[in-house]
């Protein structure tokens, strides 16, 4: 099979609507310029902890994605993904981000020790450590209050370390807890990320298309708009849908997908997204007729 199949067909230079996380199509709606501009501030402020969060497929990977090929050398990254209790210690997972050499006969205060020391050293040499923890719903609460005591490690009024907690809506409601008041004090930068409006979906849909070469108009109205039904506006499930719809048109050597397309695509089965509880499987099988 040709797998360059649309993308010969509507002249892209590339697929429009790849699942890959890619910061060079980022699409910027107005919650992801106020997501965006709250990530930057928290950097820029070295803020205890910023907090930003959304559903599955919201953008929040892309956004992280663009946020660090933006930083400058005076950050140093440490990036912990999907951390599970039961995978090694926080500390332990923390160090080996950043690159810190951890022996196996080191017990828990000696790596804590050399982790202060590392960033002591980082502030003296004129940069601030940035943790990055994506998937956080996933971490224990008592992965959470240990990292809340790692921002207290200082140096006069400055702190040497950040926390960026990237995660699902769940994780607000993990840290308004009673018991992780203290927590939530730390959190000087937040967002919440939430679906695109049908308005969106069109201009998400027109400006990846155009990203990748093709023309305006090649995606007609109606069809982003069963897109936005269909999806929710989730940036994610939108580009699942419209990737298959583009190899529909062009199988029907259509040059512009239509909704009649979308149309196709779910009456086949051919796109699949688990049905939310407040979707009764009807109203999606009446969208397809």
């Amino acid at each position: 099979m040709n797998l360059n199949l649309y993308t010969e067909h509507f002249c892209l230079s590339e697929r429009p609507f790849s699942l890959l996380p890619d910061p060079d199509f980022l699409y910027w709606t107005d919650d992801h310029r106020r997501a965006y501009t709250m990530l930057e501030y928290g950097v820029a402020t070295r803020a205890p902890i910023t907090l930003i969060t959304g559903e599955v497929g919201a953008g929040k990977t892309t956004l992280l994605q663009y946020l660090l090929k933006n930083l400058g050398d005076s950050v140093t990254v440490g990036l912990v993904s999907n951390l599970h209790s039961g995978r090694g210690d926080l500390l332990r997972w923390v160090m080996m981000a950043l690159d810190i050499p951890v022996e196996n006969d080191h017990d828990y205060v000696k790596r804590f020790e050399i982790f202060q020391q590392f960033l002591i050293a980082e502030y003296a040499a004129g940069r601030h450590v940035l943790m990055i923890f994506d998937e956080a719903q996933n971490m224990p609460q008592e992965s959470l209050e240990e990292l809340r005591m790692f921002t207290n490690i200082n140096a006069n009024k400055d702190e040497l370390l950040q926390l960026l907690l990237i995660g699902q809506p769940e994780l607000r409601d993990i840290i308004r807890r009673p018991d992780m008041k203290q927590f939530a004090q730390r959190i000087a930068s937040s967002f919440h990320l939430s679906h695109m409006d049908q308005n969106t979906v069109y201009s998400y849909i027109v400006h990846r298309i155009e990203k990748a070469g093709g023309r305006q108009h090649m995606f007609s109205r109606e069809a982003s708009d069963l897109v936005h039904e269909i999806t929710g506006g989730i940036p994610r499930l939108v580009n699942q849908l419209c990737d298959i719809a583009m190899l529909y048109g062009s199988i029907s050597k259509r040059e512009i997908v239509g909704v009649e397309h979308v149309k196709a695509v779910l009456k086949d089965g051919a796109y699949f997204s688990p049905k939310t509880e407040d979707e009764p499987e009807s109203d999606r099988e009446r969208s397809a007729s």
